[in-house]
């Protein structure tokens, strides 16, 4: 059976998202569904010397929040956010041993200007991946057309619709999947679930102690492209199965 994992786009994701990604065989971006306030998906931290820093992309209030949805959530430039952060973002990281690489990277996503939220995130993760040899299949949860359900049940139809029996969710997913039976949805629909183990690994990293789930591109900048995929695979540790996961991680009574 194909392994699938479904997440929304993030700003600048952490280690453990480009983790996910490599171990499926189709990832899908899940963006169409609403967008909260003051989410991974418009903001994520980098590190300077005085500390953690977060960077955000400001969207426009084209709706009221609670009706946006992600694929729709359009980039306000009005804020001059992109120099803002090119600026923290140089200040922070021209001392990096892999500064030129990724700046160059970073300043040529950022001056295409892009007027939707999701295709700013994933222009970027695409081009990440690239750079550091993830090869697994990417699909827009917004291109597969009418999929019904909330949730777990939507999670469900559309392992379905990309023809995948087995799914890997983060595990602060298992906060809804679990809520009402082990599994929710996804094992009452017959697909295998797994939760993802990840332990953060320690890498070379600028100004003191280190600080873990940052934004990837401190990483980046830090250990480089080449060294990167071999960096967050050191992380990672055998999926979980559901139900072990719930024994062991949730304190649940699997009935």
């Amino acid at each position: 059976m194909n392994l699938a994992a479904i997440m929304q786009p993030t700003f600048f994701p952490w280690m453990g998202y480009f983790d996910i990604i490599d171990q499926v065989d189709i990832f899908v971006f899940y963006d169409n569904v609403q967008l909260t306030k003051r989410s991974w998906q418009v903001r994520n931290r980098i590190k300077m010397a005085s500390g953690e820093y977060f960077l955000t992309v400001p969207v426009k209030k084209t709706k009221n929040r609670d009706e946006l949805m992600i694929c729709d959530a359009e980039i306000c430039y009005e804020q001059h956010w992109q120099a803002k952060h090119l600026k923290n973002i140089e200040i922070n990281y021209k001392k990096s041993a892999h500064f030129n690489e990724v700046f160059g990277l970073i300043s040529e996503i950022y001056g295409k200007k892009h007027n939707l939220l999701y295709s700013f995130n994933e222009d970027f993760i695409i081009n990440v991946l690239k750079r550091i040899g993830i090869t697994t299949t990417l699909v827009q949860s917004h291109e597969l057309g009418e999929v019904e359900g909330v949730k777990d049940a939507r999670l469900a139809a559309i392992c379905k619709k990309i023809g995948c029996g087995d799914y890997l969710s983060p595990q602060g997913s298992s906060n809804y999947i679990e809520a009402v039976s082990p599994g929710g949805e996804l094992v009452r629909q017959g697909i295998a679930l797994y939760y993802q183990h990840y332990v953060h690994p320690v890498y070379h990293q600028l100004y003191g102690s280190f600080h873990g789930y940052l934004g990837i591109i401190d990483l980046l900048f830090n250990e480089g492209f080449d060294n990167a995929l071999g960096i967050i695979r050191s992380g990672r540790h055998e999926k979980i199965p559901f139900m072990d996961f719930r024994t062991k991680y949730l304190k649940l009574e699997n009935q």
